[in-house]
């Protein structure tokens, strides 16, 4: 499992980001405080606080090609 800090911004970053997301076949979760919601559910991530950083757990060792994918949304 890989742990990612995410920001989600706008509406349509959201709905670029689950597009990205359901390519893959691995399980992503999203984490805000005590809530966990899929990532492949945008009325999951509307959910969640898009103020703050959001924890992005991706249940998957090879996910190389998904992280370049959701490069703009990654906090450094």
């Amino acid at each position: 499992m890989k742990r990612e800090k995410i920001m989600l911004r706008t509406i349509n970053d959201v709905k670029a980001f689950v597009n990205a997301v359901t390519k893959y076949n691995f399980d992503v979760d999203l984490l805000s405080g005590r809530y966990a919601v899929d990532a492949k559910s945008i009325m999951g991530i509307f959910s969640l606080d898009l103020s703050k950083e959001i924890t992005m757990e991706i249940h998957s060792e090879d996910c190389a090609d998904f992280l370049n994918d959701i490069k703009p949304f990654i906090v450094k």
